[in-house]
């Protein structure tokens, strides 16, 4: 069964289109690289479009009405967003869910030591990694540092062009014979993957950036280095050794997404899974105005590693601020929250893999996702034997062409790779324990959960137009 390509339905105009909005995203996947500004840009957009706070309206005791539009905010890495509908509660959402989250380096809590005069970070990868691609590349650091006074630091080293990176250091080929016989999973071992961040001690005649204490001792401390980094890092950010404990701080590839191939159709960039579906789910849900039922955009942390935690889709979160907005509308109880829960419809907003055809071995071609050929639906995730897997019903489905086909948005249907080659999570099978329809629907992604990752700008933009027309008519 041919599908058609999208690029095929748009004249120029329609290209522009496609373009101005790829445009948009670049910026939101270049400026959020954590789940933490991802939240931050969610909120900023979200009241620019007229969203209140959910919790201004409990604290006040502020009933909501259909047409309002508020948001809720999960420990900084989770928000959702609701557009009140004109339908009661209890006869279901449309929910657009999408994690933002993406394979990284943590920083350990003990993590700053200088070996050989070179000062490093111990790390701990975040995520599925093909640990030996996160090498000899720049790095920038992004995160917070939480003070014992309760003050939050942000830091962001390493995108502007006067900010100076970091990296992982390489085996030089030269020297990596007995490294190049390894299995790819031990060319590069976890506890090898430290970053370089110093080499300078300070200047002997010049001690105005150090301590007292380190006054002292007349620089023959057995770690000039790395006191000399401290002194830069207390200077600049006011972050002492100790702080590393009480912070959260990631190493993420540095530098903005670019345009991808000679005529610019694709875009390669960090973290497009899965914010090449977050970033449009959140666009069509601040469209959706007045909306006959409510629409709902979830954006979660954590699925990256099983949507576990206080910020992950495993916790109540999501179920807890359903239930305020049912407080809030007068429409309340136990039952109505789990009325209105497996009375929803969802799209769980999460990328599959584009076929590639220097791995054409691992795809069943009948049934694998294709560059430029609109956003994916994927009955069911998991692997092998649909092992995790949501598995979406065949009524759901034929209701969703019906939907798509009607609106003329081009899609696909896909699985991730062949039956016995491997599979992924999402979080469509969390959401499906509510007893709501949900299924997969997303983008299509070369090199994923590698540093940089590619896309393809049609399939974005026809997601957008997938995600908005299932919000105004599912």
């Amino acid at each position: 069964m041919e599908r058609k390509v999208a690029w095929n339905e748009y004249d120029e105009e329609g290209r522009n289109n496609v373009f101005d909005f790829a445009k948009k995203y670049t910026k939101f996947i270049s400026d959020c690289k954590t789940e933490r500004e991802c939240v931050k840009e969610t909120v900023a957009l979200a009241k620019k479009a007229g969203y209140k706070d959910l919790n201004d309206h409990i604290k006040k005791n502020k009933r909501l009405n259909p047409g309002d539009r508020v948001y809720a905010v999960n420990k900084e890495k989770a928000v959702v967003l609701f557009s009140i509908g004109k339908k009661p509660m209890e006869e279901g959402m449309n929910i657009l869910g999408a994690h933002i989250d993406s394979p990284r380096l943590d920083i350990k809590q003990n993590p700053l030591y200088e070996d050989s005069g070179l000062v490093l970070l111990d790390t701990h990868y975040y995520g599925g990694i093909k640990k030996y691609q996160w090498v000899a590349l720049p790095m920038a650091l992004h995160g917070v540092v939480a003070l014992k006074s309760g003050k939050v630091i942000e830091v962001a080293i390493g995108e502007k062009g006067t900010d100076p990176v970091i990296g992982v250091s390489d085996l030089l080929i030269h020297l990596a014979a007995e490294q190049m016989q390894k299995k790819g999973d031990k060319v590069v071992e976890g506890e090898d993957l430290n970053v370089l961040v110093g080499s300078m001690p300070p200047l002997k005649n010049d001690d105005t950036k150090l301590s007292d204490d380190d006054k002292n001792d007349n620089h023959t401390d057995k770690e000039p280095v790395k006191k000399a980094i401290l002194a830069l890092l207390k200077a600049e950010y006011g972050i002492e050794e100790e702080d590393f404990q009480s912070a959260e701080l990631c190493v993420v590839p540095a530098g903005p997404a670019r345009d991808y191939g000679f005529d610019r159709s694709m875009i390669m960039g960090y973290g497009h899974d899965d914010k090449v579906c977050a970033y449009p789910s959140l666009i069509a849900q601040l469209e959706s105005v007045n909306p006959d039922r409510t629409s709902c955009c979830i954006l979660v942390d954590k699925e990256e590693i099983g949507s576990v935690g206080a910020t992950g889709m495993h916790s109540r979160f999501f179920e807890n601020s359903v239930a305020e907005v049912l407080d809030r509308l007068g429409q309340f109880s136990d039952l109505a929250l789990r009325r209105t829960l497996a009375n929803s419809n969802m799209l769980s907003s999460d990328v599959n893999s584009a076929y590639d055809p220097n791995y054409a071995g691992v795809s069943e071609k009948k049934n694998t996702a294709y560059f430029g050929k609109g956003v994916i639906f994927i009955k069911y995730t998991g692997s092998r034997g649909k092992s995790g897997s949501n598995d979406a019903s065949a009524e759901y489905i034929a209701r969703l062409r019906k939907i798509m086909d009607d609106a003329g948005i081009i899609y696909q249907t896909a699985e991730l790779g062949k039956v016995d080659a491997g599979g992924g999570g999402t979080i469509a099978y969390i959401m499906g324990n509510y007893g709501m329809n949900v299924i997969d629907c997303g983008v299509g992604v070369q090199n994923m959960h590698a540093p940089y990752e590619v896309i393809s700008k049609v399939d974005l933009y026809e997601a957008y137009r997938g995600y908005k027309v299932f919000l105004e008519k599912c």
